[in-house]
């Protein structure tokens, strides 16, 4: 069983087919189903954000779960394959497991040790729990990744200063406007990039900072908590003309905001400057209003620059969260190879079982006249001896931690004892040589 990785993110795709990949719409659930319907991969999780979508997968062949995959994403979301392959990356056991440590703990986060990423695995996990389309593999890798991002967090200076992609943009406002007292903030949407977003602005200093969202409640209740001020939805349009930064982060499928709208806003403004920082995914900004005179149009993929800044800044850190990586996914593969050992273990020991029941029946003749105790006892005893000769060499096939090793053992074991043989029907001719020897011998068993 392998552990596969098919997925897109920021790194491999720009933004308009990111938005286009995106399983937030429909939800994660019909996804799932969609994936377990094809016969390609036994387990599967999604991870879907604003900077990836990945699927995770336990399958037997990989280049079999691969072409189902790929074919799946371009059936799911009307895409072509072949424009959809050459942005798409793949990772395979031990490697898919340190991409997805990583993830976990916002080492490949487009704002490097953003908080968010962890939470966003944990719930992609839960979902395909809820859906019931996890298994053994999956069980495993996920709940190990939390493990590794609470490490990270912990253990590393990394996610020190709220670095997120709402902090991105709101480094993006003070490098343009410097000092951003005096300057009035509006954050399209309430839900939590928005939240975040305002809290940020207000740690900046910003002057003024009014919240909208369709839901007034909720933007009443966002601006109570930061100091700002609730604006209801139906007055967006007068609100972004009294702003000198806009930051956006709905959740809406279209556009909030197109160019002819746009293009009001800015005859009342008299072209004085107006920026935007489209945060969200889809976006909520149509790409044509940055055409606009005296519009700065911003999108996620524009906080490249910022990001290389902390990255700067956080190179220590980062070294060391990557060895907490490093560490974490040998344990892991150790894990792994124990799984690829596990077919040989229990062929192993059903060899065993049935060459010590055909003996026992074989010679039930003479063993017949004893008490029943005593049959009891001489099934117990070779049961135990069996176990005890096949301790070693389990323990020791279940412990190398090398997975080359592993199956140069595993395939060792599988020809000296055929465990890929049929076993013989029991009283037949054809016993194998181990029976034939036992009854040239004319083994005898006593009590």
């Amino acid at each position: 069983m392998h552990l596969f990785l098919l997925g897109v993110s920021h790194k491999t795709t720009p933004v308009d087919i990111r938005e286009r990949l995106d399983f937030a719409a429909r939800g994660l659930g019909p996804a799932l189903e969609a994936i377990s319907r094809r016969s390609g991969a036994s387990e599967a999780v999604v991870l879907s954000t604003c900077n990836r979508a990945e699927l995770y997968v336990a399958c037997d062949e990989v280049p079999a779960a691969r072409a189902d995959l790929l074919a799946f994403l371009a059936e799911y979301h009307d895409l072509d394959s072949g424009a959809l392959e050459p942005h798409l990356y793949e990772r395979v056991d031990a490697e898919a497991a340190q991409h997805l440590f990583r993830v976990a703990g916002g080492l490949d986060s487009l704002v490097v040790g953003e908080p968010q990423i962890l939470g966003q695995v944990k719930d992609a996990f839960a979902a395909a729990t809820e859906e019931r389309t996890v298994g053994p593999v999956l069980n495993k890798v996920f709940p190990w990744s939390f493990t590794v991002g609470k490490r990270v967090r912990t253990e590393t200076a990394l996610s020190e200063g709220a670095v997120s992609i709402s902090f991105a943009a709101t480094s993006l406002a003070r490098k343009i406007f410097g000092d951003l007292k005096g300057r009035t903030a509006v954050v399209i949407g309430a839900g939590e990039m928005g939240e975040l977003t305002a809290q940020h602005l207000q740690g900046q200093g910003v002057g003024r900072m009014l919240i909208t969202s369709r839901t007034l409640a909720h933007a009443s209740a966002l601006a109570e908590s930061i100091g700002g001020t609730a604006v209801p939805w139906t007055e967006l349009f007068p609100t972004l003309g009294q702003a000198d930064i806009v930051i956006s982060a709905t959740g809406s499928q279209l556009p909030i905001l197109t160019r002819p709208q746009a293009e009001q806003v800015m005859r009342g403004r008299r072209n004085r400057p107006l920026f935007l920082i489209d945060i969200a995914l889809p976006r909520d900004i149509d790409p044509a209003v940055g055409d606009l005179e005296s519009v700065f149009l911003y999108n996620i993929d524009d906080l490249q620059a910022i990001v290389q800044e902390n990255l700067a800044r956080r190179a220590a850190e980062i070294s060391r969260a990557e060895d907490i990586v490093a560490g974490e996914v040998k344990r892991f593969e150790a894990w792994l190879a124990t799984r690829g050992a596990i077919p040989t273990v229990v062929a192993l020991r059903q060899r065993f079982e049935a060459i010590r029941r055909r003996e026992l029946e074989r010679l039930q003749p003479k063993l017949a006249g004893l008490p029943p105790e005593a049959g009891a006892r001489v099934d117990e005893i070779t049961r135990l001896l069996v176990e005890k000769l096949l301790i070693t060499p389990t323990e020791q096939l279940k412990s190398t931690p090398d997975p080359e090793r592993v199956r140069i053992y595993a395939d060792a074991l599988t020809r000296l004892f055929a465990l890929d043989a049929e076993e013989p029907a029991r009283g037949e001719p054809g016993r194998d040589s181990a029976a034939r020897r036992a009854d040239d011998a004319g083994t005898t068993v006593t009590s």
